[in-house]
């Protein structure tokens, strides 16, 4: 310990030398932190477990704003395809005949009064289609 490091002069006074001591003091605890931190398992795994919280919510709002985005076009579409089929209905009905219009017309006002009734006979054809197909 009599030699110093290859890349430090030797002291010239006491002064120096003390000056030298508390530099090296204070390189060897940064050095002692550093070596700590790193070596600090659980710090170092909750740190991450942070980082990784941080990203999947950036990642989780974008995926939201994303959604956002779709759910605005797949209403938009759809009610530029209820407005088709609002129209092409139209003008299929403006081509029928009277008693044709008249009956579907007649049809359509049953079918909405008697939702229910449809609805309940539906699903009991539902039912038996089901049963019987399941037995072949």
């Amino acid at each position: 310990m009599t030699q110093p490091p290859h890349d430090e002069p030797t002291a010239q006074s006491p002064e120096e030398l003390r000056e030298q001591v508390e530099r090296t003091r204070h390189e060897l605890g940064d050095t002692v932190e550093a070596l700590a931190a790193r070596t600090d398992v659980k710090a170092r795994a909750q740190e991450k477990a942070v980082e990784i919280k941080e990203q999947a919510a950036v990642k989780a709002g974008e995926v939201a704003a994303k959604a956002g985005e779709v759910a605005e076009e797949v209403v938009a579409k759809a009610g530029e395809v209820k407005a088709k089929a609002a129209e092409t209905a139209s003008r299929v009905q403006e081509k029928l005949p009277d008693p044709v219009r008249n009956q579907t017309a007649q049809g359509a006002r049953l079918a909405r009064d008697n939702r229910g009734v449809l609805l309940a006979v539906a699903a009991a054809a539902a039912v038996v289609w089901l049963t019987c197909r399941g037995r072949k």
